[in-house]
């Protein structure tokens, strides 16, 4: 029998944060990716008897910087687990992790979904493991190949409480982490690497109620789109089933990227499928407040507190606070320039459209771009003084200080003839040049076609080679158009 009710999901994330550290948690073995397969193991990672596991301190360190990060409490005495479970790209047949101590308790991730309002997601721990090797699945047309290189890698796992409502949410709270962990220098967030990677947990039930439904698990997720788009379909998935009178299975399910779907895999194991247990040859991580301070004492500005400043204090539109806070090397960038400028909304304008605009043709970074923020600043006080124009600046001068960054903007201006000129005599003369070449154009201004102004203002900076003031070469040419 067919039903309609209305739904609600209940969804909670936990995302893996490979560490940048040089070697694996527990052992010297090398971290780095895209090594030949099976050669960055040793019979510590491979977990040989009589081998002992010891403790990665950069690795502690690069947690409690995102633990710190999202305020949580930091656990000051932390002991490790054998989470067993048989898989074979788990050379050893158990994971060291935390389960009873997690490292960070607590803590919340502000997020701004789209097209809604903001939203606090709260978790419920951060805690410590190990990585597992990698199975790779089309590479052989009768087995699976398994490489061990990534067994042992340190990594983080943050977990939220099931606060997440829509696939949008869950998109923005990937967003959060993933820009999180690379201001923090703890991962690069790459999903497609696998350095980062994240499962949901989604359930549905009817609108109104408190009990949870049955949770369904979903995996392998390459891409933080996908991830809302694995979440949109199976709570359509759930919703059918129930709304046709059928039941949810509890399970864990894959998502396949090139149909949008997901599928049944494996059926849920319970906590106590994994047979935790202490980890009898790894002593207990003691941390002490001194420890704690240490890693605090080195924390960089975060985008959040950053977005404020630059929104609240500097008095940016929230839409360049949240352009310039996006990616860190251009916060960092932005922060540096305006030590140099007070114009803080010409240093915003200067980053996010000529530098982007360079850096997107070039396919490069802002922490590849050669040209320091005391060039750029250079500029901005030539504009500001009315020595050159904005156009004249960013035609003529950016380029040519690109091509020459140790010279000074005012030395290349004098060189290259790019000074504003003032001379109102000779801009009466181009003006009168460009009204008479275009009479018919003339004439629909006259008519009522005012966008032409532009046009005609275009043409006489043309003429001028960016020399013109823009803004005198307006009132003129609409003062003669108008006469």
């Amino acid at each position: 029998m067919s039903m309609n009710i209305e739904f609600e999901a209940v969804i909670g994330l936990e995302i893996h944060i490979q560490l940048l550290t040089a070697s694996k948690a527990f052992s010297s073995d090398s971290t780095s990716y895209g090594g030949m397969p099976n050669t960055q193991v040793s019979p510590i990672s491979l977990g040989h008897p009589g081998t002992l596991p010891k403790h990665n301190r950069k690795a502690v360190e690069l947690a409690m910087k995102m633990g710190l990060a999202l305020q949580c409490d930091i656990t000051r005495q932390n002991r490790y687990s054998r989470k067993n479970y048989f898989y074979a790209d788990l050379p050893k047949g158990y994971q060291i992790t935390q389960f009873d101590t997690p490292l960070c308790t607590g803590g919340f991730v502000n997020i701004k979904p789209k097209n809604t309002e903001p939203k606090k997601v709260h978790l419920t721990r951060i805690h410590m493991e190990e990585d597992t090797g990698k199975s790779m699945h089309d590479q052989d047309l009768n087995d699976s190949l398994i490489d061990y290189n990534r067994a042992g890698t340190p990594l983080i796992e943050v977990v939220t409480e099931p606060d997440i409502r829509t696939g949008d949410e869950a998109y923005a709270f990937v967003t959060e982490i993933r820009r999180l962990v690379r201001y923090l220098d703890i991962c690069d967030g790459n999903m497609e690497e696998g350095s980062l990677r994240c499962d949901a947990n989604i359930s549905i039930r009817p609108k109104g109620t408190v009990a949870f439904g049955t949770k369904v698990e979903v995996k392998n997720m390459n891409s933080i789109s996908n991830v809302k788009r694995a979440i949109d379909f199976e709570i359509n998935r759930q919703r059918e089933i129930l709304n046709g009178g059928g039941k949810v299975d509890g399970e864990t399910r894959g998502f396949n990227g090139l149909s949008g779907t997901t599928f049944s895999m494996r059926k849920k194991e319970m906590v106590n499928d994994y047979r935790y247990f202490p980890e009898p040859d790894l002593p207990p991580l003691l941390l002490t407040d001194k420890d704690i301070e240490a890693v605090k004492h080195i924390m960089p500005a975060l985008p959040e507190e950053l977005f404020k400043r630059f929104h609240q204090e500097l008095g940016l539109s929230e839409y360049d606070a949240s352009v310039l806070t996006d990616d860190k090397h251009t916060a960092f960038y932005f922060d540096r320039l305006i030590q140099c400028t007070t114009n803080y909304k010409a240093a915003a304008n200067w980053i996010t459209v000529v530098i982007r605009g360079h850096l997107n043709e070039h396919a490069i970074g802002i922490e590849s771009f050669t040209l320091q923020p005391e060039k750029i600043a250079e500029i901005i006080a030539a504009i500001d003084q009315g020595t050159i124009s904005h156009s004249a600046a960013a035609q003529h001068l950016f380029p040519a200080l690109l091509a020459e960054p140790e010279e000074s903007a005012i030395a290349l201006i004098r060189k290259l003839n790019l000074a504003q000129d003032a001379n109102q005599d000779e801009i009466d003369l181009l003006i009168d040049g460009v009204l008479q070449r275009f009479p018919e154009k003339v004439e629909e201004y006259k008519n009522g076609k005012t966008g032409l102004l532009g046009m005609f203002v275009g043409e006489v900076m043309k003429l001028s080679k960016g020399k013109a003031d823009p803004r005198k070469t307006n009132e003129l040419v609409r003062a003669k158009l108008e006469g």
